[in-house]
């Protein structure tokens, strides 16, 4: 069992910054493969990102590739999500989530698998 804090989101400015950190509760971190969904008024839930346990693989939609930078601190509990180039279409709730699956992209892409989620942090990209 984990729980999850997201916090880092705000407004920004379009092709702007921002990084989002979620802090983990517990020892057993590093046995979660850690994700990151958003969901923008109206729509489903959209994966963003996801990472291995180790941190050693990561993968990501078309949408934030070459984007997004998703990566992990397993000492310090902590996962994160680097934004580079916002757009106005990236405005959304962005939450965290931990799973115990197998890495694969069966899983790992499907909110339906994570067992663990934050409370969410908004992130508005100004137009």
């Amino acid at each position: 069992q984990v729980q999850l804090v997201e916090s880092g989101g705000g407004l920004v400015q379009d092709g702007g910054s921002l990084r989002l950190s979620c802090a983990a509760s517990g020892r057993t971190f590093s046995t979660y493969v850690m994700g990151w969904f958003r969901q923008a008024p109206g729509e489903e839930r959209e994966f963003v990102a996801a990472i291995t346990r180790s941190g050693s693989t990561t993968d990501y939609p078309k949408s934030v590739r070459g984007r997004f930078t998703i990566s992990r601190d397993n000492v310090q509990n902590t996962l994160y999500l680097q934004m580079n180039s916002l757009k106005p279409e990236d405005t959304a709730v962005y939450y965290c989530a931990a799973g115990t699956f197998w890495w694969t992209s069966v899983y790992y892409t499907l909110k339906d698998k994570y067992a663990y989620w934050g409370q969410g942090t908004q992130v508005t990209v100004s137009s």
